[in-house]
């Protein structure tokens, strides 16, 4: 019995440890949301969503339902790891190589401007969805990752370096679509607020001040300010990663960025993100048929992300390196690039965030219809782009063999 219990420890360690650990909890939450949302339970699972949270320090407070406290506090803190992610990537790692960064950057470019033109292009006769043009525009790195990591061994690290590389600048894709154009009414007072925050930040990465907790006590100042601004408050995360310093002065040895990074890592794969598609991927499928999946909003996001994120991600890539802008990653065929490019299609977390902003204020209405082209989209993109990949590095292995 205990030895049982050692080697189910053992296998557990390892799972959580392996790449793609992180992508398979997120699946099954998902689709664990999907079933309850499906179920007898569905009641209870909508009322825990609407649960009122209130926090009130004085004067000074927050009232919203729990899906809102998920969407706009613990996705803060998956921006915030972002952020740190973005940071080291661009001082001293794959991204300080101007070499490493052309491929991924224009990659990423086409993989979001061929998506929302599609949808565009689908819903230009209905003003009232248009707003929903970013959606299909964003890749999941966890679920990527995952599926890739799935193939094993045989996937070289280039092709990896190369797809992280490449969800990151999409990540920045995302910010600044965010910031721009996902805003509400702004409140000058409040933002002058979280503005006020920045020089504080500033000064305390001058001092070289090592002690994350004082940039956290000044970051979460900053997400309330920003919270009440109309300025989404998922942004507060990324600005205050930019500040964490790189290096302590005091301490060669310590990283106060990438200890933060390291510490949650964990908490960000392991809970944020679950919880998040947990609270916001359960869907009701009664019902659906032809004429649901062909409303220009699921149809738009589906086709966006898996025919637009083919198209924009490998014929951007492939026009580069013909032109000699970029080239092909070492031990990388275009046929690994083309799986890779479908695997990009997979935008579940952030399409999901997206979509919760982009139809906010509609009360709603077309809720069902943006996760309906969200899941279906990235399904098809996810079992394509293994398919493909799979078929590529199963014939390098069996070459390998003889």
């Amino acid at each position: 019995m205990k030895q049982a219990a050692e080697k189910t420890a053992v296998m557990l360690k390892e799972f959580f440890a392996s790449e793609s650990a992180g992508g398979i909890v997120l699946m099954f939450t998902a689709l664990a949301a999907i079933i309850i949302a499906n179920s007898p339970w569905s009641i209870f699972y909508d009322l825990l969503l609407t649960t009122p949270v209130e926090v009130f320090v004085g004067d000074f407070g927050i009232a919203k339902p729990l899906l809102l406290w998920i969407n706009d506090g613990l996705m803060a803190i998956f921006f915030f790891h972002v952020g740190l992610e973005l940071k080291r990537e661009m001082l001293e790692g794959e991204l300080s190589d101007p070499a490493n960064v052309v491929l991924p950057a224009i990659g990423a470019v086409g993989g979001m401007a061929i998506p929302a033109l599609i949808y565009v292009v689908m819903n230009l006769e209905h003003p009232e969805t248009i707003q929903g043009w970013a959606i299909p525009a964003a890749t999941d790195i966890a679920f990527a990752l995952g599926i890739l990591s799935l193939l094993g061994k045989n996937v070289p690290l280039a092709l990896k370096l190369f797809l992280a590389s490449l969800a990151i600048f999409d990540d920045i894709g995302a910010i600044v679509i965010i910031a721009i154009f996902y805003t509400s009414q702004i409140s000058q007072t409040s933002l002058t607020v979280a503005l006020c925050c920045l020089p504080i930040l500033f000064l305390l990465n001058r001092n070289n001040v090592s002690s994350t907790s004082y940039y956290v006590l000044i970051g979460l100042i900053m997400w309330g300010a920003l919270l009440k601004s109309g300025v989404h408050a998922t942004l507060a995360g990324v600005v205050l990663a930019l500040f964490i310093p790189l290096q302590s002065n005091d301490d060669k040895n310590y990283s106060p960025l990438k200890t933060l990074e390291h510490d949650l890592h964990g908490t960000v794969a392991f809970f944020i993100l679950p919880v998040f598609a947990f609270a916001n991927a359960g869907l009701n499928l009664s019902g659906i048929g032809l004429e649901q999946l062909m409303h220009p909003v699921p149809l738009g996001i589906a086709a966006g992300l898996f025919i637009g994120k083919q198209v924009g991600v490998f014929g951007f890539c492939f026009v580069a390196i013909k032109l000699g802008l970029a080239q092909l990653p070492k031990n990388v065929s275009w046929t690994a690039l083309y799986g890779v490019a479908a695997l990009c299609g997979v935008g579940f977390t952030m399409s999901l965030f997206i979509g919760s902003l982009a139809f906010e204020t509609t009360g709603g209405i077309f809720q069902f219809d943006d996760r309906l082209g969200i899941i279906v989209g990235s399904l098809l993109s996810g079992i394509f782009g293994y398919l493909v990949l799979k078929s590529q590095y199963k014939k390098n292995a069996t070459a390998v063999e003889k």
